[in-house]
């Protein structure tokens, strides 16, 4: 629970029209600033300035892209999430697609926590795949109840049929699709490869992942 001081420095950022926006927009994807600012007709100084009031109360986090490097991308914090709420809702699609570069750790914890609690048919795929999936992202699947022992990376152009709710789960996913799928700016754990950051990015994929199926609560016309 935020302390009154800080709810309060939260409140008095977001009684700014244009901050609202932008914690609205950020309820179910990361965006970059550039995003933001062409979605609400910002010019990038103002942007800039809206997003350190939101950083400073903090209700915004930034991290720079593995992907290009040059792009940074913001979300809401969880402090944000429990101050707002889950957010618009979203109508059902026929399938969810969570997609990162090789398939192998982030999108096939994603489905698997998917299948878990939701009917929504689910599936996940890579840009490149890899030649198996990460045995720490077995390992850790598995101390959660998530089964990935038999899972098999998939390509991304071989999966997806165009009509599903498409969720890059990683930046250089995000960077190569043509499309705009929802983007969750999960960092990628083979780079240290530990047990630790296989288990932050577990946490942090089922907790948007819980969040995502919440939203989902309109038909699909």
């Amino acid at each position: 629970m935020m302390e009154l001081a800080e709810r309060a420095r939260a409140y008095a950022a977001l009684g700014d029209p244009s901050r609202l926006a932008i914690v609205e927009l950020l309820a179910n994807a990361d965006r970059a600033p550039s995003e933001l600012g062409a979605e609400l007709g910002l010019p990038t100084n103002l942007m800039a300035h809206h997003l350190q009031i939101l950083e400073q109360a903090g209700l915004i986090s930034r991290r720079r892209s593995e992907g290009d490097g040059r792009r940074s991308y913001v979300r809401r914090t969880a402090a944000c999430d429990r101050l707002l709420g889950t957010g618009p809702s979203l109508p059902r699609p026929r399938r969810v697609a969570f997609v990162c570069a090789q398939n192998s750790a982030r999108s096939q914890l994603a489905e698997a926590h998917w299948r878990r609690i939701s009917d929504v048919p689910v599936v996940s795929a890579g840009m490149h795949p890899a030649a198996r999936v990460h045995p720490k992202a077995v390992t850790i699947g598995r101390r959660h109840g998530l089964d990935l022992a038999g899972a098999q990376p998939k390509l991304a152009q071989d999966v997806l049929a165009g009509d599903e709710l498409v969720i890059a789960v990683c930046d250089r996913a995000y960077e190569e699709l043509d499309t705009r799928p929802l983007h969750w700016s999960v960092p990628d754990p083979a780079r240290s490869d530990t047990d630790a950051a296989f288990e932050r990015v577990y946490d942090d994929l089922t907790a948007r992942v819980e969040l995502l199926a919440a939203q989902l609560t309109e038909d699909l016309t």
